[in-house]
């Protein structure tokens, strides 16, 4: 079996120093082989600049993920083509730069790593999900002979990613959601062995909105008008999912949703 312990969006330097400083003791409590993490809120929540990605691949992460903010960072545009771990959203045409797949050797085997994004209210829309995270699984396991495939859909609504899970269900080992910051409650393995879950949640500030100062969102509501959102402070909430694979088969055993929140002061 192979333990794979994923994590919700990243926000900002309060996500960022909670995940640093809880994987190394997460990954022994828990017995955890292999992590996944989105990290593309992780630059003061838009975002990962290369320093970051560093950080977080040191502390024990093995791949980062990302979605429709993996560019708000210029850095980023040429970091991405020297690191494999992390990826952006495999649906960007050919020839964007970095990759949206990556396969790592590990003391179990191979494991792969894939970051689709949704076109429902994303902008830009990209190309078509569901055909490209497909014909993607699909060489992995039969070019390169790998049984274990992790997905992150960065996607806007709860019905893509439901779907994508359905779509996807025998041909990857798990499909995990990101973006809206909010974990669901309907963590499940389908019929044909592919653990789902419609999103993960964040990595963020507990008192907040998705991650963001409370008070300045409730003031862009209530008057329209533009302002900041900086990134709030005190305690944060790590969400994510831990998933048990069957290394042999390459299908999902359990999964179950994982929440704590850390008390780190401001």
């Amino acid at each position: 079996m192979i333990r794979i312990l994923f994590l919700g969006d990243i926000v900002g330097e309060p996500g960022r120093k909670a995940v640093i400083g809880r994987v190394p003791s997460l990954k022994r409590e828990k017995e955890i082989d292999f992590i996944i993490a989105n990290g593309e809120n992780s630059a003061a929540g838009r975002g990962i600049t290369p320093k970051i990605s560093i950080n977080l691949l040191r502390c024990g992460i093995a791949v980062l993920t990302s979605g429709d903010h993996i560019w708000d960072q210029k850095e980023i545009v040429d970091y991405l083509p020297t690191e494999p771990r992390l990826l952006r959203p495999i649906n960007y045409p050919e020839g964007t730069p970095g990759n949206g797949s990556v396969v790592l050797e590990t003391a179990k085997g191979k494991i792969a790593v894939m970051n689709g994004q949704g076109n429902t209210f994303m902008n830009p829309p990209l190309e078509n999900p569901f055909t490209r995270l497909e014909d993607e699984a699909r060489r992995l396991r039969e070019d390169e002979g790998v049984k274990v495939i992790f997905v992150d859909f960065h996607a806007e609504t709860t019905s893509e990613s439901i779907a994508m899970g359905w779509h996807l269900d025998g041909k990857v080992s798990a499909v995990v959601g990101t973006h809206t910051h909010v974990q669901t409650a309907d963590e499940k393995i389908l019929p044909e062995g592919t653990a789902h879950l419609t999103d993960a949640g964040m990595c963020g500030p507990d008192v907040s909105v998705l991650g963001r100062s409370v008070d300045s969102i409730v003031w862009r509501f209530k008057t329209g008008m533009p302002t900041r959102f900086p990134v709030a402070k005190g305690q944060v909430r790590l969400c994510g999912a831990i998933v048990d694979v069957d290394e042999e088969t390459g299908k999902a055993i359990a999964i179950e949703r994982y929440n704590e929140l850390l008390d780190l002061g401001e």
